[in-house]
This record gives structure tokens, C-alpha cells and sequence, in this order.
């Protein structure tokens, strides 16, 4: 069914275009819209990216796209926040080894799935160039970072961590060598590769590698 970018507003529609309402036309458009270009992304890449082909493939409007997204940009930032919107939550096991080792293999499994690992490299190859494009991928890692983060600082409470441990940068410490392998390297990654970057972060973090420094006045 096409989402045409003419039909006619009825009673309760918002005021504004492109507010979702759960359930909504509005929401249905936005979801085709983003499941297209994601796949594009992934397909082809950030420079093949089109508003007009998008709004053909998600069968929408294209008037609807470009009232609502306006530039590529603009619907590469929505992705972005539908993808860490739509995120898998934080796993507790009330083990900070467990905790991190889910969170490093959530990570090897993202990237190393066809359709989510080329559509990351396109947005991360973007992002070098694009301004708006980085902003959006910083936010995502904003968000992802900061759902794991009470992993760490339950484990602080819980006497496993030095006090004034950073909380984020060991997180980002799990994902770090991932990203690594996955963008420059070539090398597999495996569930080992996913164990070795989580059990480092924890032997890192205990050993105060992440304890903030005093702040000087």
C-alpha cells in the first residue's frame, strides 16, 4: 500500500508533520521510510543515498520525504535514533565479567550481520565527511554507551571496581577493539575476539585504568 503524501488530515491528526503517533499513518510512513533507507545504505551506500529513490522504494510520497527529512542527512540522523531507539536493552547478571562479555558479543553480532555491519560502515564512512551525519553517529554511541553504563557502576557498588570508576569509558573499552578489527584489520569477529575484548575491559577496570582523574582548581 503506497503512503501518499496527499491524503487528507482528519480529526486528531497533530499539527505537525512527521509527529509519530504509535499506530499512526505518520508512524507507518516513518518505518517504511527508514526500513528503505537502511537498506540502501547497506546495499550501496551513503552516496547512492536519494530522497526521491527512497520515497519510491518505501512506496511513499515523495513530498512526504522532503517535508519531513529535508536532506539526506536529515533521514541519516532519524536512522540513527530509530536504531538506538529500537536497541536490544542492557543485560544484568550481576556478574560485571557476564554483564560485559553480553555486551561485547551484542556488539560482534551487530557488525557482523550483513545487513546492520555495511549499513554501520556506510554511516561511519559518511560521518568523516558529513558534519550532520557525525553528530547523528555520536549520539547514537551516546545512547548505546550510556544503557550499558549501569552495568559498571552496579559493579562498583558491589565492590568489584575502585571507586571513581568511569562508567562509560569502560563500556566504550568493550567495543573499542571490535571496531577495530571490524573496520581496519580483516580479522574474524568471533565470539573469542567479542571474550578477549571484554575480559581485557574488566582486568583493566579493576586495575584502576579507568579511575577519573582528581580535578584540579
Amino acid at each position: 500500500m503506497e503512503f501518499s503524501d496527499e491524503a487528507a488530515p482528519t480529526a486528531g491528526d497533530p499539527a505537525e508533520p512527521g509527529t509519530v503517533r504509535p499506530g499512526g499513518r505518520t508512524a507507518r510512513v516513518r518505518a517504511a521510510v527508514l526500513r528503505a533507507a537502511g537498506d540502501t545504505l547497506a546495499e550501496q551506500g551513503f552516496h547512492r543515498l536519494d530522497l526521491a529513490e527512497i520515497a519510491r522504494r518505501a512506496d511513499v510520497g515523495k513530498t512526504t520525504v522532503y517535508r519531513r527529512w529535508g536532506t539526506v542527512a536529515g533521514l541519516v540522523a532519524d536512522l540513527l535514533t530509530d536504531m538506538a531507539e529500537q536497541s536490544t536493552p542492557r543485560t544484568e547478571t550481576g556478574s560485571l565479567t557476564e554483564d560485559l562479555l553480553a555486551n561485547a558479543e551484542l556488539v560482534r553480532r551487530t557488525l557482523t550481520d550483513p545487513r546492520q555491519g555495511a549499513l554501520f560502515k556506510a554511516v561511519i564512512a559518511a560521518a568523516t565527511g558529513d558534519a550532520r551525519t557525525a553528530e547523528a553517529l555520536h549520539r547514537f554511541y551516546e545512547v548505546r554507551v550510556a544503557q550499558w553504563a549501569p552495568c559498571v557502576r552496579q559493579a562498583v557498588e558491589r565492590g568489584e571496581l575502585p571507586e571513581g570508576t568511569d562508567a562509560a569509558e569502560v563500556v566504550r573499552a568493550v567495543s573499542a577493539p571490535l571496531y577495530y578489527r571490524f573496520l581496519t584489520t580483516g580479522q574474524p569477529l568471533d565470539g573469542a575476539a567479542a571474550g578477549r575484548a571484554a575480559r581485557a575491559a574488566v582486568a583493566a577496570a579493576r586495575a584502576g585504568a579507568f579511575v577519573r582523574e582528581p580535578e584540579h582548581g
